[in-house]
């Protein structure tokens, strides 16, 4: 029976690895050929048809920090709120149905509210700023419910430890529970901003859609996903939109191998290793 029960574990496993490779294996082996110094720094022209993917790659990044900037503060405050002050277990239970049904909204539902509220009714322009408000929305409910339980599966002892030696509530919240958690809420902070990253239908209506390398946060851009949706739905290039795939999963890569790696590096610091 342990034998079966591994067998179906391992099983599972690598079936999961395995279609991760089949997909990132053909979209790189689909796009790299097309991926040279002019397709990263130039300008697309002709539609996309031609040039390269420069604006895209600039538009991503804005849009990548920004949400960052908005999305992570609010989601961690809420978990440390919810497990350390607040007292009303009803509120809890709310906030955490809320952050369920969020999570389960597609992403073009944030798209059209975005449109709808941050463009029609606020009046807000067509830009980068608005495109992660709207991808913000998208993040909090992860980070959140990802931070709250790292928070809660710190040990009661260390808490106890922290008070019994004087510490304040919010000296011990910095010193124990922040450290102590800072895997998992990293870990939750990394897959909505991936996710994030990836998105075309959630910024589809508020981002702007032009060509033009961005200067600002208020001005329009078109990111990766964006131009790739157009690319392959429009039939303007599919192997520029392979390229661009491409592109699109090596900064996923990079991003969430360079942030394991911070993330090691911190916690073997703090160990003293």
């Amino acid at each position: 029976m342990d034998l079966m029960k591994k067998l179906i574990f391992t099983s599972s496993g690598m079936i999961t690895v395995s279609i991760l490779l089949v997909i990132v294996l053909y979209i790189l082996i689909k796009g790299i050929p097309f991926i040279n110094f002019e397709f990263i720094f130039s300008n697309p022209i002709d539609s996309g048809k031609s040039g390269g993917i420069f604006p895209m790659i600039i538009s991503s990044i804005y849009l990548v920090l920004l949400t960052a900037l908005i999305a992570v503060p609010v989601g961690v405050a809420s978990a440390i709120y919810t497990t350390q002050y607040c007292k009303s277990s009803a509120f809890i239970n709310i906030l955490r149905f809320c952050s369920q049904t969020l999570s389960a909204i597609p992403s073009i539902i944030y798209g059209l509210f975005g449109f709808a509220f941050l463009i029609m009714f606020l009046k807000l322009d067509w830009s980068l700023f608005t495109a992660s408000l709207v991808l913000a929305m998208m993040s909090i409910p992860t980070i959140y419910q990802v931070s709250e339980i790292s928070i809660n599966s710190v040990p009661n002892e260390l808490i106890e430890a922290s008070f019994g030696l004087g510490a304040s509530k919010w000296q011990m919240i910095t010193s124990v529970i922040l450290p102590s958690s800072i895997s998992g809420i990293f870990t939750g902070i990394i897959l909505a901003l991936t996710r994030a990253i990836s998105e075309a239908a959630a910024v589809m209506y508020v981002v702007g859609s032009t060509f033009k390398v961005p200067l600002s946060i208020f001005d329009a851009g078109r990111p990766l996903p964006l131009h790739l949706y157009i690319l392959a739905s429009e039939g303007v290039s599919l192997d520029n939109a392979y390229a661009t795939a491409s592109i699109l999963i090596m900064i996923v890569l990079i991003i969430t191998v360079f942030s394991n790696y911070c993330l090691d590096k911190y916690q073997n610091k703090m160990e003293g290793l």
